[in-house]
C-alpha cells in the first residue's frame, strides 16, 4: 500500500472531539508526557496515494490500553483504559485492526488514540503506526512463525538426540553434551522470540521475554566458544572465557533495555572469541578449521545485510551446522579407533595364546617332560597336570578383555610349577592386600612372571620369591609385583621387550591413558607397578 506517514502527536487529557478529522492538532506535543492515573491521546495523519486493492489493515506497536479512531470512527480497542474507580487492563503491545473500505479511499485521513498507561508510566516508548493490507498483517506473521518453528522443532529434535546419546555413552564426551545444551538453547530462543505471534503478552509483561532473549544469547554466546576450544583443543581456554564473559556482562550492564543492540553486541562477541580459536586451530591445522572459518564469515555477512530478526537466527544456525559438521568429524574418528581397538583387542588374543605355544618354550618343556617322565613318573605325570592346568587357563582366558585376579594368580601358580620342573630351580610365591572383587586384564601380572624368572638368579638355598601386593585408595589401585633374586647382567641395553609391550597395550585396552607402569631393579632383585587411576 502506498501511503505517506506524518509524526505521531501526543495530548494530554480526553475529548471525544480530538477525534475529529478535521480538528486542528498544531498545537500538540512530539513527545509523550502522560501520567499513570490520566488518559491522553494520540494523533497522527495518513495520506493514501492510491486506492488499496484490498482493504487496509492497520498495525499498532505500543504500550496502554486505548480505542482506535479512524476519521473519526472507532474501528477497535485494546486492553480497557483507565477511568475513575476503574483499573485500565493492560493490551498487548502489538495489535492489527482492520479499516472499512468506505474509509480508506486515496486521500488525507486522521488515524487517532484515546489510551492510558497506568502501569510502567516511566516507559514512554511511543505510538508506531504501520498500514498495509489487512490479510498481510495477519498471515505474515503465521507464514514468519510457521518457518521459525520447523528450524525450532530440527533443534529440538537434535537436541533430544544428543542428550540420548550423552547418557546411554559408555565414554560421555563434553563436546556432545554443550552441542546438545546450545541445541536446546536455541529451540528456546526461537520460540521466545516468535512467541509473540500467538500468545498475547500484555505490554507489563513485555520485557519479561526480552530479558529472557537476552539471557540466553548470552548463554549461548559463552557455550558457542567453549565449544570450539575443546574441539579444537585450545591452549588458553580459561583466559579467553574470562575475558568474554567479562565482555558480555559489561555490555549487559552498560546497555541494559537496549534488547537488540545487546543482543548484536553479544553474537559479535562471540563471533571474534570463536574466530580467534578458528585461526588457532588453523594454525594446529585442526580437522575442519577452515570449514568453520568460512562459516563464521558467512554469518557474519548474513547477520549484516538480512534484517536483524532474520539475520541472527540464520548466523547462528550456520554456525550450529558448523559445529554439527565438527561432530561428524569426530564421529568419524571414534570409529576408526573403534576399529583399531577390535583389530589390538584379537592382536593381544593372538599374543596371548604365542605366548605359550611358541616353538622354544614347547620344545624346553617337551624335552624336561621326558625327562622327568623317564626318571620319576609319579612328579613327571604332576608336571603334565600343571602343564595342562596351565593351557586350559590360557585358552579360558584368551577372549577375555579383564579376568578375576584370583583367576590371574591362580594361571601364575600354575606357570610356576611348571617352571620349577623345567628348571629344577625353587619357586616361592606370595601375595598380600588382594582384593578377590578386582579384575585385571588377562596375563598381566604372569608376563611380569615371565620376565622375573627369565632376567633372575636364583638366591642360593632360597631360589627365586615372587610378592604380589595390593593397594587400594580413593584415587588409584596398585598392584606391586616384587621378584627376590639376583639380577642376571643383561648383554645389552634393554627399552622393554615384547612382554613390555603386551602390558602397555593390555592396560591401554582397559583404561586408556589413566595407567602407569614401572619397571626397576631393587636391592632385593626387581620390582614391577603397576597404577590405574580411577578418577
Amino acid at each position: 500500500m502506498v501511503y505517506e506517514e506524518y509524526p505521531v502527536l501526543y495530548k494530554n487529557g480526553d475529548n471525544i472531539l480530538w477525534a475529529g478529522k478535521h480538528y486542528n492538532d498544531s498545537d500538540w506535543s512530539a513527545n509523550q508526557t502522560s501520567n499513570a492515573d490520566s488518559v491522553f491521546w494520540v494523533r497522527t495523519h495518513i495520506n493514501i496515494l492510491k486506492n488499496p486493492d484490498a482493504m487496509p489493515g492497520i498495525k499498532v506497536n505500543a504500550f496502554g490500553a486505548f480505542e482506535v479512531y479512524w476519521d473519526s470512527v472507532r474501528i477497535g480497542s485494546n486492553g480497557r483504559i483507565f477511568q475513575k474507580n476503574i483499573l485500565e487492563i493492560p493490551g498487548t503491545e502489538a495489535t492489527v485492526y482492520n479499516v472499512p473500505d468506505s474509509l480508506s479511499g486515496a486521500g488525507m485521513h486522521i488515524l487517532s488514540f484515546r489510551a492510558s498507561q497506568s502501569y510502567l508510566p516511566k516507559e514512554k516508548r511511543g505510538f508506531y503506526v504501520e498500514l498495509d493490507s489487512y490479510k498481510s498483517l495477519l498471515t505474515l506473521p503465521l507464514v514468519i512463525t510457521s518457518v521459525m518453528n520447523i528450524m525450532s522443532g530440527a533443534f529440538l529434535i537434535a537436541s533430544l538426540y544428543y542428550f540420548f546419546l550423552y547418557f546411554n555413552s559408555s565414554k560421555r564426551q563434553q563436546t556432545i553434551l554443550i552441542f546438545a545444551v546450545i541445541c536446546l538453547l536455541f529451540f528456546t530462543l526461537l520460540i521466545l522470540e516468535y512467541i509473540k505471534f500467538y500468545i498475547e503478552i500484555p505490554y507489563t509483561k513485555f520485557y519479561f521475554r526480552l530479558e529472557a532473549i537476552g539471557i540466553l544469547t548470552i548463554i549461548i554466546a559463552i557455550l558457542v566458544p567453549l565449544y570450539f576450544t575443546i574441539q579444537f583443543n585450545f591452549q588458553w581456554k580459561k583466559v579467553l572465557l574470562v575475558i568474554l564473559g567479562i565482555s558480555l556482562i559489561g555490555i549487559y550492564i552498560f546497555n541494559y533495555r537496549h534488547y537488540d543492540r545487546n543482543a548484536q553486541y553479544y553474537s559479535m562477541c562471540m563471533w571474534i572469541a570463536s574466530t580467534v580459536i578458528v585461526l588457532n586451530a588453523i594454525l594446529q591445522k585442526e580437522k575442519g578449521a577452515l570449514l568453520v572459518l568460512s562459516g563464521l564469515l558467512c554469518s557474519i555477512v548474513v547477520n549484516k545485510y538480512v534484517v536483524y530478526d532474520f539475520g541472527l537466527f540464520i548466523s547462528f544456525t550456520i554456525i550450529v551446522l558448523c559445529m554439527l559438521y565438527l561432530h561428524t568429524i569426530r564421529s568419524r574418528v571414534i570409529e576408526d579407533e573403534y576399529h583399531s581397538s577390535l583389530l589390538l583387542s584379537s592382536r593381544l588374543q593372538l599374543e596371548l595364546v604365542k605366548k605359550n605355544i611358541q616353538p622354544h618354550f614347547l620344545k624346553n618343556t617337551l624335552t624336561s617332560l621326558i625327562d622327568w617322565v623317564e626318571e620319576s613318573p609319579k612328579q613327571g605325570a604332576e608336571f603334565i597336570h600343571a602343564l595342562a592346568a596351565e593351557f586350559d587357563i590360557m585358552n579360558t582366558i584368551s577372549e577375555e578383555v579383564q579376568i578375576p585376579i584370583r583367576q590371574e594368580i591362580e594361571l601364575c601358580k600354575v606357570h610356576l610349577t611348571v617352571m620349577q620342573f623345567r628348571k629344577e630351580i625353587q619357586y616361592h610365591w606370595e601375595d598380600k592386600g588382594i582384593d578377590d572383587a578386582e579384575f585385571i586384564p588377562p596375563a598381566l601380572i604372569h608376563t611380569i612372571l615371565e620376565n622375573g624368572i627369565t632376567h633372575s638368579i636364583p638366591i642360593a638355598g632360597h631360589g627365586i620369591r615372587f610378592c604380589l601386593q595390593f593397594l587400594k585408595t580413593n584415587t588409584y589401585r596398585q598392584y606391586t609385583f616384587e621378584t627376590i633374586a639376583e639380577n642376571r647382567i643383561p648383554s645389552r641395553t634393554r627399552k622393554g621387550g615384547t612382554g613390555f609391550r603386551y602390558i602397555q597395550a593390555r592396560l591401554t585396552e582397559s583404561y586408556g591413558d589413566k595407567w602407569e607402569f614401572t619397571s626397576e631393579a631393587t636391592p632385593n632383585g626387581w620390582m614391577s607397578t603397576v597404577k590405574i587411576y580411577t578418577k
